[in-house]
């Protein structure tokens, strides 16, 4: 996982990014902390709502959403929502198949994760296995769906996001308004 995040760093470095909670929020903070991150802590589901909302409140800007497979599960509604307002949003999944933070219970699968993106009406969607795919891929339509196939991790986790939701909201409001 940690490589797929660094790759998308690397893929989409003037992206605004939200992350959803657990491990991948604290891989992407000790991998690439910025104040362009908003690192969601214990709002499982939300990072494609908000993700949406970030999009839509500054369209000039591509937002990348990192999901993990169990927290796109748990909001598939928000799927058509993000494809009728068409914004320059890239949802990634980064799917382990485990909720490795809560102590690795196998997630609710969803068999076809980029069927289900296109039919709600994302404008691609793709199937990464390998860094190499990642590396090589160019998303040029938007909204559109990643899912990347990850490994269970095999180290420990990263420290945990240091700042305050109210921090975090604050510093992420100073860079969006400095990007105005």
């Amino acid at each position: 996982m940690k490589e797929a995040l660094a790759e998308l760093v690397r893929a989409f470095p003037q992206a605004l990014c939200v992350s959803t909670n657990g491990y991948i929020t604290r891989d992407l903070y000790n991998l690439a902390d910025r104040p362009e991150n908003f690192y969601l802590v214990g709002s499982m589901g939300m990072a494609a709502p908000v993700g949406l909302g970030v999009a839509v409140a500054r369209p000039g800007r591509r937002v990348l959403v990192l999901d993990g497979d169990g927290s796109f599960a748990m909001n598939p509604g928000v799927l058509p929502m993000i494809a009728e307002q068409a914004p320059d949003l890239v949802h990634v999944v980064l799917d382990n198949g485990a909720h490795e933070s809560t102590g690795g219970q196998r997630p609710v699968a969803v068999a076809d994760t980029c069927g289900l993106a296109l039919a709600a009406g994302y404008r691609a969607a793709y199937r990464v296995r390998t860094a190499e795919q990642l590396r090589d891929l160019v998303v040029e339509a938007t909204p559109a769906l990643v899912h990347v196939a990850c490994a269970p991790r095999t180290g420990p986790a990263g420290r945990r996001v240091e700042l305050t939701p109210h921090q975090l909201v604050d510093r992420f409001r100073t860079a969006l308004d400095g990007a105005a």
